[in-house]
């Protein structure tokens, strides 16, 4: 075959290709910019306003099999296309909208009964605390300079010790949710219920315990997360702020914040203390179906249908890495929280990496010190990595300081609907869409 160069390249005359290609591509990238206007379109979540908004508009209230969210949708993409009539670039909606705007920045704080606002009370007194002995001011910097200090050998040794021991843990109360709309307290010594709370309109996908443990959040598919009073089984907060079901719900490790994740593809941060949004997560493309906290209490994790975990950082208040874990839907995520009640030191009966025998028997001179870094080791474990399960049918964990992937865990080859990982790091555990359940963990150290 001869070589083709400009002088035996033929043309054929045909630019009729080229630009219907060109006006494709148009097309394709004028509805993006559409859509990308229209997330930023201020409308209301409440249903009759949506109604309302629709009967000015000329637009049939409601369709048939249409469901609120839906009708949200329609409602969004009928102003959107209004606007893109007008010519303008700003998705502005019209004078009546615009003189709402700030009633509708305030639109999804719920001020609540005398109740609520005593468990605010509550709970600030229970995070403030724990935050300022967590991240004393004046202490914030200093730590992290020590941290970022440690001996290498040290840092490996604590890693390799993470994945090196294997016990489980007992729980005291479970709390679970179903899709009949209950919220369901339980104990492990009856197969009844301790208490039924009953409020939501449609299945309830997740459940957390706060960690004082006097309060629990729930996330549905009515479009809302509840948050209930564990003592006296009561509804404190019924939080709207998504138009789509809410399928995740997380509290930070203080107690101050809560996140919630939806099918609308936006994640929140609330404060619990003030009732307002701290942060919106806004960046995956499709539904979210994970949230969770880091014990460092200021980066959130989502895991979402788009295949991807999004790492935010509530300080910078953006999204700090995205990490392409899974084949399909990251269905759940869990950070390793290291609890002080599985912290338990003895004396190592080896040399660890980075430390030589004349070192070894200065710290067996010093045992005070000794303690105060193994216990140091063992706080540093906490956050030190996160695993996340897919509907790929494997479990993943990763590095929570440079996002790497450290190790694929097998399943049965179905769907993994949920992860967890034991306080003391030693057990991992997942449950798949086959009704199974896995417990991973190093074969030489399994106790029988």
């Amino acid at each position: 075959m001869p070589d083709i160069d400009l002088d035996t390249l033929v043309d054929d005359g045909n630019y009729l290709g080229s630009e219907r290609a060109r006006l494709e591509n148009q097309v394709i990238l004028d509805e993006l910019e559409r859509k990308k206007k229209a997330r930023a379109l201020a409308v209301p979540t409440d249903d009759l306003k949506v109604r309302a908004r629709l009967r000015e508009i000329g637009e049939p209230i409601t369709l048939f099999g249409e469901r609120a969210a839906d009708r949200r949708d329609r409602l969004i993409y009928v102003l959107s296309q209004i606007n893109a009539a007008r010519g303008e670039d700003a998705m502005a909606v019209d004078e009546e909208s615009s003189e709402e705007s700030e009633e509708e920045q305030e639109e999804f704080y719920t001020p609540g009964s005398l109740e609520l606002l005593e468990a605010r009370r509550h709970i600030a007194e229970y995070s403030l605390p724990r935050l300022e002995l967590r991240y004393p001011a004046q202490q914030r910097v200093a730590q992290q300079r020590l941290d970022s200090r440690m001996d290498l050998g040290r840092v490996v040794d604590i890693r390799k010790k993470v994945f090196a021991e294997v016990k489980s843990k007992e729980t005291a109360n479970l709390v679970s949710g179903g899709g009949e709309g209950n919220v369901n307290l339980w104990s492990l010594k009856s197969d009844q219920p301790l208490a039924v709370m009953k409020g939501h309109q449609d299945r309830v996908c997740r459940v957390a315990f706060h960690p004082s443990g006097n309060y629990v959040a729930s996330a549905s598919f009515d479009t809302t997360w509840r948050l209930w009073d564990v003592n006296t089984t009561t509804e404190l907060l019924l939080q709207e702020g998504h138009s789509k079901e809410v399928y995740a719900v997380d509290f930070q490790n203080d107690g101050a914040l809560v996140a919630s994740g939806g099918l609308d593809a936006i994640g929140r941060v609330w404060d619990l203390r003030s009732g307002r949004t701290a942060m919106v997560l806004d960046g995956h493309v499709q539904a979210i179906l994970s949230v969770a906290f880091s014990p460092n209490c200021y980066q959130v994790a989502t895991g979402a249908s788009d295949d991807t975990i999004r790492i935010w950082d509530m300080r910078a208040i953006r999204s700090l890495y995205t990490i392409p874990a899974h084949l399909s839907n990251v269905s759940d995520i869990r950070f390793f929280h290291a609890n002080d009640l599985y912290f338990k030191h003895t004396p190592p009966d080896v040399t660890m990496n980075g430390v030589d025998e004349e070192d070894k028997d200065k710290r067996k001179d010093d045992p005070e010190k000794e303690f105060k870094q193994a216990q140091e080791e063992w706080r540093y474990r906490s956050g030190l990595f996160f695993a996340s399960s897919g509907y790929d049918g494997l479990v993943k964990l990763w590095s929570a300081d440079d996002w790497q992937l450290l190790r694929t865990l097998s399943t049965d080859a179905g769907k993994v609907m949920s992860v967890d990982i034991t306080s003391d790091g030693k057990m991992i555990a997942s449950g798949t869409y086959n009704r199974n359940f896995q417990l991973f963990a190093p074969e030489e150290t399994v106790e029988l």
